[in-house]
């Protein structure tokens, strides 16, 4: 007989070994049998009612405390596991190695044990006297490491390995169980949540389960506080870099790990810097307390300052036109622009009317990979002409005073005086000779 069935099962045999030594009332044998070969059934109905009628008609039996054994390992079979708890509470307030002993004590512990660990693993909301009572058995099923009599070394191995992974994942329930409430309540208590996992995961490192959900909780809490989100995507990225099946081999991996993954791209903006955080995730269950992912907006906000810095004049042309262009661009015009001296700028001369001595100089300020044609944005009107024809094409720089904008076709124009322009290169006017007379 497989070793796990020998301790959740009871069989005649068994009952026969324990009359041996404990007093049987007349008719108490048979009532007890029944019950027995009920279980051996797996009729949960008939030993309920056969349990009922014992304890009816000897309440104060020697085998008081095996019967209520054996309404666990009834209950349990029903599907009832509140009543199964219920029926393991007064038991387990005892010492159970010493209350069952005999041939059959071990199995009848084991059974007992086993059979409170499955029910509160079962109970989507045991009371705090459930839990209890749940907790107690895992605890006891955990370090029970007596083997069975007549058992194969190795089956015992068998049924002892069961038995633990059993025990420590109802411990485990019970421990995040105040987590799962604290995410049900609408709205969800995330911060309550979060420190549930937080703890369950610092004592089970292991257990990518965890992970996950303290990455929900911190998700939940980013809605009001972004910077729980780089902590909540480095526990998806690991739960699902360390196990994404997350202990459930029916879970979809490549979602979970899509998941994960699209998180940090949506965050981020790229995957850079993706697989060096994989394998980050993989040397702690928490991130630093300094831990931050860029987001897309810091990485462009970055990239801006570096542009403003390396083009602080184009830099300046750009925010101009920006507010120019919005749909009251006229009105910040209005009061904000015009009139109002603009510090040196940097553009290209695209014409200059008239060729030779301008007053007027038409201006574009082209980014640096603009296509061409360039077209005219500025028209800076001189106080006095230029002394010569300016070369077109090639950048200058002045300061200037706006003095009127059009929005459609966009044209700023400005004020500026001849001796502020620098750079502005010019060539001397050909001569044009006189015509001679006739």
């Amino acid at each position: 007989m497989n070793a796990l069935r020998c301790i959740v099962a009871i069989g005649v045999s068994c009952v026969l070994a324990l009359a041996a030594e404990k007093q049987l009332r007349p008719g108490e044998s048979e009532l007890y049998g029944d019950v027995v070969k009920d279980l051996g059934a797996a009729n949960a109905p008939k030993a309920l009612a056969d349990l009922d009628s014992w304890r009816q008609k000897i309440p104060d039996s020697d085998y008081k405390d095996d019967r209520a054994a054996l309404y666990v390992q009834t209950y349990a079979l029903a599907n009832q596991p509140a009543k199964a708890l219920d029926a393991a509470a007064e038991l387990l307030a005892k010492d159970v190695t010493v209350l069952f002993t005999g041939p059959d004590g071990q199995a009848t512990v084991l059974r007992l044990l086993y059979n409170s660990v499955l029910a509160v693993s079962q109970l989507p909301n045991p009371t705090p006297d459930e839990l209890a009572t749940g907790a107690k058995a895992a605890q006891l099923l955990r370090d029970y490491d007596r083997p069975l009599p007549g058992v194969a070394a190795d089956k015992w191995a068998e049924a002892r390995k069961d038995m633990r992974a059993k025990a420590e994942a109802a411990l485990l329930y019970v421990q995040i169980l105040p987590g799962i409430q604290a995410m049900a309540k609408q709205p969800p208590d995330c911060s309550a949540a979060e420190a549930v996992y937080r703890k369950a995961l610092t004592d089970n490192p292991d257990k990518a389960a965890l992970s996950y959900e303290l990455g929900r909780t911190l998700n939940c809490e980013a809605k009001t506080d972004p910077q729980k989100q780089s902590a909540a995507i480095y526990e998806f990225l690991r739960a699902a870099t360390i196990d994404p099946t997350l202990g459930d081999a029916r879970n979809d991996q490549k979602k979970i790990r899509a998941f994960a993954d699209n998180a940090y791209l949506k965050f981020h903006g790229s995957d850079e810097g993706l697989e060096q955080l994989r394998q980050q995730v993989r040397q702690a269950p928490l991130p630093p307390a300094d831990f931050r992912i860029e987001t897309a907006a810091d990485i462009e906000e970055a990239k801006r300052a570096q542009f403003e810095k390396d083009h602080p004049q184009l830099a300046l042309w750009m925010k101009i036109r920006g507010v120019l262009s919005a749909d009251d661009g006229a009105q910040y015009f209005e009061s904000q622009m015009k009139d109002a001296a603009v510090p040196q700028l940097t553009g290209v001369l695209l014409e200059a009317k008239p060729g030779c001595h301008p007053k007027e100089l038409l201006v574009a300020v082209p980014l640096p990979d603009a296509p061409q044609p360039l077209h005219a944005e500025i028209t800076l009107k001189l106080d006095k002409p230029v002394a010569g024809k300016p070369e077109l094409n090639e950048e200058f720089q002045w300061e200037g005073v706006p003095s009127s904008f059009t929005k459609q076709p966009f044209m700023l124009n400005m004020d500026a005086e001849t001796g502020k322009i620098q750079g502005l290169k010019v060539v001397p006017c050909a001569v044009v000779a006189p015509r001679k007379k006739e």
